[in-house]
């Protein structure tokens, strides 16, 4: 049964422990301490703000009032800072965080300032590469030297990697001019480029992708002495760099284009929602809707891990977040350590799946495959409810298994009180939803959810000091219609809104603690994007061999030739592929791989292209589930304080349906809204519900199997039968959905009619 506890126990498993290493990068959440800290905290600003200003596209040099552009506001501004800085010195006053974010912020306006109507894809590619070198051989430097030699290393590799990016960005025109042929400075450059990306992903990511992206770059090199028909005809080591480290191709390819423009935003977009107390409305709501329901805290956890994937693609991230409160409440109620984990585990891994932002991979497919975002979106979105309800139901099965409770109503948060307080949060997520599903780029939306964010975060001082709710009501619904009216007019008035918080804020009070806020999400944001970043540039090389050799035709050739024999064979090979490349490299290039590999040869095979591709997706993210790497489940072994094995392991039988979704899309692609042949208007909407039934009754009678309870425990012959009638429901053949569906009604009508007499036998957990 489970323990009661007092409000003063919730407080104190709500506030959060110790910070501790990111389990997707291994380095701690800060930028060190001292003089090289606060340099490294001063990059990471002056990165985000780089990534801001290009991703809004706004020309400088664009009169902004009468003459005056953009370029002369900005100048001046810096010209009035350091005149600012100069006084206070004068006066006694250490002057030195406000120096090198001047110096850095100074640098970065210079890399702006040379193309002022806006920079080539070419160059923000660069420079954003340029940047996550600098900041991970810096944060290297900062956490992990042993010496003051091995801290000059860390903090020259990552400049050298930053000047690679200025190499790209000083001679971008004559590197046009010029394309395909290298000179002794540009093989220089383009060796350096691949060695420091590799040594920086292997120090902070493991040895996996880095080896793997090795193997590749050696195919493209020594490839020609393989046997047919691996072999090619062979590229000379000029050819191969020119095509790994120059143009769109190897390291700047696609995946570095949506890490340096979509990803990085919506990274931010999660940054500020979180200093904003996105999070602390998440917990509160769910909280006070299913803290006191049958295992509780459980539910809360898959809950409130669904709610954070709207904001965060990154299932790891959202295991130390949330997991920091859940883990520990569920171990207090009752649950088992490694299920409670497993929980966590499974619920934090399905936000990627979860629109609207889901995860990186999702802005990585829609321009991959050429697709408007929003498509991805509706293809996901009746998975994802069902993953999250195949995780609701284990977690619900298993509190009626052990007889776990949930907390008094009495010391849970009301979710519409909180709802009250700061139903404002909500407001730039449901204009981002609006915006994708009304036609706008990704890009757009979330330079907008962004900026109203922030002006959300800075108009929060002066809300601060409105006590009547009423004033404080027409405060923020006058304060919306005032972007809104700008957002209809341009976002460039927008983000003139937010110019005009800032300065206000300095006069306000609470307003620079708030300022403080916004430039301490700034730079979380860049330090949030390291996994991510350098995962899409070094998985360049692999795709950057694809293109070079053909490699990939090769493989995809194997799989049509199974899959003429067998649809399912090659399905299995596939998710067997995506599995375990996934269990050493991360979501990102593991998808990227796969689909390059298999996702073409399903498509000739007749399953949809973005069926396919959301086939390799969902597998990609299954793998962070699955032992013996299981990312997620050690990510999560910290807090639970159990095996990560033995996390990955219940992770696993908690997500089991996850894993059959996928199959029943490839056979009936309605479960992902897409078209079917023959189907329309009324009829296809009504092919969409009965694919949405079927799925629902497969994962309540696995979930069932797996846990082995319903109204009451299952015997093993219960259980199997169970199992038996969900797998003629997933199977696509003749007549296995009405044998599907008879086996089910004879399971729960037993079940039922057993529960109901009471007659539950004896079985061990």
């Amino acid at each position: 049964m489970s323990q009661g506890v007092n409000a003063s126990e919730v407080a104190t498993l709500e506030a959060p422990s110790a910070p501790m290493a990111n389990p997707e990068h291994g380095l701690p959440e800060n930028f060190g301490a001292g003089f090289l800290g606060k340099l490294l905290f001063s990059i990471a600003v002056a990165f985000s703000t780089f990534q801001i200003i290009t991703a809004f596209g706004i020309p400088l040099d664009r009169p902004f009032v009468a003459n005056i552009t953009l370029i002369t506001l900005i100048g001046a501004a810096f010209v009035a800072w350091a005149g600012w800085l100069v006084f206070l010195r004068l006066k006694g006053e250490s002057v030195v965080n406000g120096a090198l974010a001047l110096i850095a912020l100074a640098v970065t306006y210079g890399l702006i300032l040379k193309f002022p109507g806006g920079l080539p894809s070419q160059v923000v590619r660069a420079i954003h590469v340029g940047f996550l070198s600098l900041v991970a051989g810096a944060m290297l430097a900062n956490h992990k030297a042993r010496s003051p030699a091995t801290v000059a290393i860390g903090w020259l590799v990552g400049l050298a990697g930053f000047g690679i990016g200025l190499y790209h960005w000083g001679l971008y025109e004559e590197l046009l001019v010029r394309a395909g042929e290298l000179t002794q400075g540009d093989m220089i450059v383009g060796i350096a480029a691949i060695a420091i990306l590799l040594y920086l992903v292997w120090r902070v990511m493991g040895p996996a992708l880095p080896i793997v992206a090795g193997l590749f770059l050696a195919y493209c090199l020594f490839g020609n002495y393989l046997p047919a028909p691996f072999d090619h005809r062979g590229y000379s080591l000029e050819q191969v760099i020119e095509h790994m480290s120059f143009g769109t191709e190897g390291l700047y390819a696609t995946p570095t284009l949506v890490s340096a423009t979509y990803i990085f935003l919506f990274i931010l977009f999660g940054a500020f929602l979180e200093r904003a107390g996105m999070i602390q409305l998440f917990t509160d709501v769910a909280m006070g809707l299913f803290g006191s329901a049958k295992g509780g805290p459980a539910k809360v956890a898959v809950f409130s891990s669904a709610l954070m994937g709207t904001i965060s693609g990154s299932g790891v991230a959202n295991v130390v977040s949330t997991g920091q409160f859940t883990i520990p409440l569920m171990k207090r109620f009752g649950y088992r350590s490694e299920f409670a984990g497993g929980v966590e585990a499974t619920a934090s891994m399905g936000g990627q799946i979860m629109p609207p932002v889901m995860g990186a991979v999702a802005f990585i497919m829609a321009e991959t495959i050429d697709v408007p975002y929003v498509e991805i979106v509706k293809a996901a979105i009746i998975p994802a409810i069902l993953y999250y309800a195949s995780a609701f139901l284990a977690v619900h099965l298993e509190a009626g298994k052990s007889g776990l409770m949930g907390l008094s109503r009495a010391e849970l948060p009301s979710a519409a009180r909180a709802l009250k307080e700061k139903w404002h949060l909500i407001l730039p997520l449901a204009v981002l939803v609006y915006l994708l599903f009304s036609g706008y780029t990704p890009l757009f939306a979330g330079s907008i959810g962004l900026a109203l964010t922030v002006v959300l975060i800075l108009a929060g001082s002066f809300a601060f000091g409105i006590l009547n709710q009423t004033a404080r009501i027409i405060f923020w619904v006058g304060l919306g219609l005032i972007a809104g009216t700008f957002l209809w007019v341009g976002v460039t008035l927008v983000l003139a809104l937010v110019a005009v918080l800032v300065l206000a804020s300095v006069f306000v009070r609470g307003g620079r603690e708030t300022l403080e806020a916004c430039r301490d999400a700034l730079a979380d944001g860049a330090r949030q994007a390291l996994p991510v970043g350098l995962a899409c540039a070094v998985v360049g090389i692999v795709i950057g061999t694809m293109t070079l050799t053909g490699i990939g035709t090769i493989f995809g050739n194997w799989v049509v030739s199974i899959g003429k024999d067998s649809l399912i064979a090659s399905l299995v090979l596939t998710m067997i592929v995506s599995l375990i490349l996934g269990m050493g490299i991360p979501t990102i290039p593991n998808y990227i791989i796969t689909s390059s590999l298999a996702a073409p040869a399903l498509l000739t095979l007749g399953v949809p292209l973005i069926v396919s591709h959301m086939f390799v997706f969902y597998f990609g993210i299954m793998a962070d589930l699955t032992p013996p790497v299981a990312l997620a489940a050690f990510a999560a072994a910290p807090i639970a304080k159990a095996s990560g094995f033995r996390i990955g392991f219940a992770a696993l039988r908690i997500a089991l349906p996850g894993f059959v979704i996928p199959y029943m899309a490839v056979y009936d692609p309605a479960l992902m809204m897409q078209p079917v042949p023959g189907l329309s208007g009324a009829a296809f909407w009504a092919n969409v519900a009965y694919m949405v039934v079927k799925a629902g009754l497969a994962v309540l009678l696995w979930g069932a199997a797996s846990v082995g309870y319903l109204g009451t425990r299952m015997p093993w012959w219960e259980r199997l039968a169970a199992a038996v009638a969900a797998a003629f429901l997933v199977l696509a053949l003749p007549a296995t959905d009405e044998i599907g569906f008879a086996l089910a009604v004879l399971v729960l009508g037993f079940h039922i009619w057993r529960s109901r007499r009471g007659a539950a036998p004896a079985v061990s957990r």
